[in-house]
């Protein structure tokens, strides 16, 4: 800075300058110091350029040489690179089908099964496929084709299965009636084996009891497993000999698309819609099967099946109501059957009104104790049915009354009323077999001997007991006590004495063209029906074990039909009498004016005299021994004499007090007064006092 600031710069440049020089001297001295040397490594130096190139050439030719020979390597190395990626491919491929085979397995098993109607293990498959296997795999197209494709599948299921379930009820509709069929049967070998035992207390082997039977049958159904595959039905059954076991009710319907559409509802989560279905479905068919037949009254057929179906109605629920869990419950049950038995009752009552056939209402009384005996097999309260069975015993009664009307009418028209005769002793003892007679005095006389009664009095009397034997055998098997049933019996023939029998006695004592001599068989008859009456008391007490002495039993007072049919043919006789004697009567032909009597009585009272003497001697025969003829002729004779006289002795006043009877002579009195003397004198020659 001091050279540039002052004046001194020229100085400075040569002062430079000669160091400058001095430097290069030093320079070149040591260059020739060393010269020797840099030439020598020049000379070095260019032999190692000529070795380099040597080595170069080399190193050149070795490279041409290497990527010649490594072409082929590395074309081979390229495809060894092609195939391992090829490996790797198809191991992740493997890995994949290994995951997607399953699934496509699963869904072509799931096909198959819906091809081949399983639906239930469809239904299975059909959740391992969409909650275990697709979940695997659930990225790839097909899965979710099969996953849009499952609640189709569902649907088709339930849409399957509840088909199988309609051709089900269908079919148990149809067939109701051949499984109640059999379950009456299974019911009436149950009784007749109950019978027996209680017969003989000794015997424990023999057939299975009906409990038995139902709890094997029940199991045998519990045992059948929902997945079974049979289709829906009834199983046939051939029918079977009276000696072989009859079959249990349910071994007759296959009950699986019922379980089967249960579970299959159950996993879909649809049960209650199931239930509901079923039970309205069940309700339907309930009341079909409650619809009686419009001509269910005419034959016992018509009941027979009408119950069967009602039967197989509910042998079917109650078996539904034991193997399922809730499908059916017993409150539901229990409506059913309240409904069931409040139109059957009502069905029974208006049917069994139109039947006037007594055999048809007993046989229908016994179907429908076997009906209400099967169906409390299965514990449903039968109670109203036998309070129903009580109506039904008094319109039987009636329908009796009806009938035995009729055998009485024709016993009593094709009477002959006269006497019984009998030749010999087998004759006589089959009288006395039919109606209980015992006359010592008639046992002694010689045959031919006369009965005093006429064929329609053990003719009457064998019907009456047949009539008890009638009302015995509807009385049976109706839980009844033998006070109850003795009731009933005395009850029912009280009213064929007083009512039936009476009015038919009372039909024939009033008939236009009824003779005296009929009249007074009839008196003599009703007295010895009347003397029956204790015999009847004693027969209806040995049949019921029921003493008559006990508290409130009924009377039989049939004696009061005799005594009343016996009055009334009295005043028969009486009024026939009368108007005989009116008849007669009527004849008289007086002239009051006459100025001298005849000789003798007027020809019209010989005649009426003659009749009336010869219809008194009638009397003597009237009924039995010594005592009973005695009252008994005499009572009924003095009766008709004196009535007879009476009213004759009115009817000559009459004549004498006739308006048109205006003037007498002495002579006409004393003809009217030899015809009274006549009737006097006659009148006192009669045989009774």
């Amino acid at each position: 800075r001091s050279v540039y600031d002052g004046e001194e710069h020229g100085r400075f440049m040569e002062k430079l300058e000669a160091r400058i020089r001095n430097h290069d001297r030093e320079i070149e001295k040591m260059c020739n110091f060393h010269y020797q040397g840099f030439v020598d490594s020049i000379t070095e130096l260019l032999k190692v350029r000529g070795e380099a190139q040597k080595l170069k050439n080399q190193v050149t030719d070795t490279n041409r040489k290497l990527q010649n020979e490594g072409k082929e390597l590395m074309i081979a190395m390229e495809e060894l690179k092609q195939c391992r990626l090829q490996q790797r491919n198809i191991s992740a491929t493997v890995d994949k089908l290994t995951l997607c085979l399953p699934v496509l397995e699963m869904y072509s098993k799931l096909r198959e099964q819906m091809k081949s109607k399983r639906h239930y293990p469809a239904l299975k498959t059909l959740e391992h496929l969409e909650h275990t296997y697709l979940p695997q795999v659930s990225h790839y197209r097909f899965c979710k084709v099969m996953l849009d494709n499952i609640p189709k599948l569902r649907e088709e299921i339930k849409e399957v299965s509840m088909s199988d379930l309609k051709d089900f009820l269908e079919s148990i509709r149809k067939h109701s009636d051949k499984i109640g069929e059999t379950a009456m049967k299974q019911a009436q070998q149950q009784r007749n084996l109950d019978n027996i035992v209680s017969q003989h207390p000794r015997i424990s082997g023999g057939k299975r009891s009906k409990k038995e039977a139902c709890a094997s049958s029940d199991l045998e159904v519990k045992n059948t497993s929902p997945m079974s595959e049979q289709d829906s039905g009834i199983l046939d059954v051939e029918d079977e000999d009276e000696d072989e076991e009859v079959p249990g009710a349910q071994d007759l319907v296959d009950f699986s698309p019922v379980y089967r559409c249960l579970h299959i509802y159950s996993v879909l989560g649809a049960r209650e819609t199931f239930e509901n279905y079923y039970r309205k479905q069940r309700r339907k068919q309930a009341r079909l099967v409650l619809q009686p037949p419009s001509n269910m009254h005419e034959t016992l057929d018509g009941y027979r099946k009408y119950f069967n179906q009602i039967v197989g109605f509910f042998v079917v629920e109650d078996h539904i109501l034991h193997t399922t869990q809730g499908l059916v419950n017993r409150a539901y049950l229990d409506e059913l059957w309240e409904m069931a038995l409040s139109k059957t009752i009502a069905a029974l009552r208006t049917h069994s009104s139109y039947c006037s056939d007594p055999g048809l209402v007993l046989d229908l009384k016994n179907l429908i104790v076997l009906f209400a005996d099967t169906l409390q097999g299965y514990g449903f309260p039968v109670n109203q049915l036998f309070d129903m069975l009580l109506e039904v015993r008094d319109q039987y009664s009636e329908t009796l009354l009806k009938k035995w009307s009729g055998v009485f009418r024709n016993i009593l028209d094709s009477d002959n009323y006269s006497p019984i005769p009998v030749t010999n002793e087998e004759v006589y003892q089959k009288v006395v077999g039919q109606f209980p007679f015992q006359d010592a005095e008639l046992e002694k006389q010689p045959f031919p001997k006369k009965f005093p009664f006429s064929e329609f009095v053990p003719k009457v009397y064998s019907q009456i007991k047949e009539f008890i034997y009638a009302c015995l055998k509807f009385s049976e098997d109706l839980h009844l006590s033998s006070t109850e049933v003795d009731d009933m019996i005395r009850k029912s023939t009280n009213l064929l004495l007083t009512r039936t029998l009476s009015n038919a006695l009372q039909n024939v004592i009033k008939r236009r063209n009824v003779g005296l001599t009929e009249l007074v068989q009839i008196i003599i008859n009703t007295t010895h029906l009347e003397k029956s009456c204790k015999f009847l008391e004693e027969f209806i007490t040995n049949i019921t074990n029921v003493l008559p002495e006990t508290v409130h039993t009924t009377k039989l007072y049939g004696t009061t039909t005799f005594k009343d049919a016996r009055h009334a043919a009295e005043e028969e006789i009486y009024t026939n009498l009368n108007q005989k004697i009116d008849q007669f009567v009527q004849l008289a032909d007086y002239d009051w004016m006459a100025v001298e009597p005849g000789s003798r009585a007027s020809d019209y009272l010989v005649d009426l005299i003659g009749f009336l003497r010869s219809t008194f001697a009638v009397f003597t025969h009237l009924p039995g021994d010594a005592d009973a003829h005695s009252t008994m002729s005499g009572k009924v004779a003095q009766t008709a004499c004196m009535s007879a006289c009476k009213h004759l002795a009115t009817s000559l006043m009459q004549l004498l007090l006739e308006a048109e009877v205006r003037q007498l002579t002495l002579g006409a009195l004393q003809q009217f007064n030899l015809d009274v003397e006549e009737c006097e004198r006659k009148m006192q020659n009669l045989p009774f006092p």
